[in-house]
């Protein structure tokens, strides 16, 4: 559980794009980094939202996954200054497994700080 960030931190958590952000990591995000109502996918405060489901909260297919995969990145290369603590996006609510979604993100940038047991 990640309690406090540092000035060059960046908290990101699975969200749903019409960006209600009601529970779980989402409302940590919301609640003590900066996390916008409303906004459901980016960069927001000391957060980013990646969105694992659609505005009426349905799992998104496996393509808009990676294109909102492809657009953290964009995010994460412009801001190398910037460490991404990842948390298991996509495991809770959305209903992925686990495996799956460790492996979307095994070419994630240095920047990125994935989950401990899913860095390989």
């Amino acid at each position: 559980m990640i309690e406090d960030l540092a000035y060059n931190e960046v908290f990101v958590f699975g969200s749903n794009l019409a960006g209600k952000h009601g529970g779980g990591a989402a409302r940590q995000a919301y609640d003590r980094f900066g996390a916008q109502w409303g906004v459901g996918e980016g960069l927001t405060g000391q957060s980013y939202a990646f969105p694992t489901l659609d505005k009426d909260f349905k799992q998104l297919p496996i393509p808009k996954l990676c294109s909102a995969k492809d657009a953290f990145y964009r995010c994460v290369t412009a801001h190398p200054e910037l460490n991404f603590l990842f948390t298991k996006v996509g495991c809770g609510i959305a209903g992925y497994p686990e495996e799956d979604m460790c492996m979307l993100f095994q070419d994630a940038p240095e920047n990125v700080v994935l989950p401990s047991d899913w860095r390989r």
